[in-house]
């Protein structure tokens, strides 16, 4: 999960000893057949791209742009982080990339039947940057729900995944092979 605080805040005080989920996250291997998406899930994409960019240029007000004003991150904890200023806040450390490198890519973009709502998925790798640091590779899995607001733009409005596991320098380079830029259009 490219959201979960609690992992990050282990990750970058150096902790060697981390709690993961049982559910491990796939490897980022691409499907046998890409999905189709529709220009505006295409737009989507190109949000979720642009969102993990922002993060890895150590953009925070890029980075808080992507927000939704009202936007709920760790969805699915008892306690999500809410509100643009509060997650921006809570990412300060992820954005500054100081102990620790998030990177992350859809895979799926799907728009819900009102059309200004619309979900993406893909992997998120984290790599610890202290020397020697191990596991040095964590790999999970990230879901985001995202609103189309009232000036047309989409917006991050709910954030979540599944808890990172350890990950091989060979599951790392396939992440970085799965990447792709182009949107797999209809």
């Amino acid at each position: 999960m490219r959201r979960v605080a609690v992992v990050v805040a282990a990750c970058l005080a150096g902790l060697s000893g981390f709690a993961f989920a049982e559910e491990a996250a796939k490897p980022a291997a691409a499907a046998a057949a890409p999905p189709q998406l529709s220009a505006d899930e295409c737009a989507v994409w190109a949000r979720e791209l642009g969102f993990a960019r922002a993060l890895a240029e150590h953009d925070a007000a890029g980075f808080a742009a992507f927000l939704h004003p009202q936007a709920a991150f760790g969805a699915g904890r008892p306690q999500p982080t809410r509100g643009r200023e509060a997650i921006a806040a809570e990412w300060a450390g992820l954005i500054a990339g100081k102990g620790l490198r998030l990177r992350w890519y859809p895979q799926r973009v799907t728009i819900g039947g009102v059309g200004d709502v619309a979900w993406s998925t893909g992997p998120a790798l984290y790599q610890r940057l202290e020397p020697g640091a191990q596991p040095r590779y964590l790999i999970g899995q990230y879901q985001s729900v995202w609103h189309r607001d009232g000036d047309g733009v989409w917006r991050i409005l709910f954030d979540d995944g599944i808890a990172p596991r350890p990950a091989t320098e060979a599951e790392a380079m396939a992440f970085e092979r799965g990447r792709r830029e182009d949107c797999p259009r209809r």
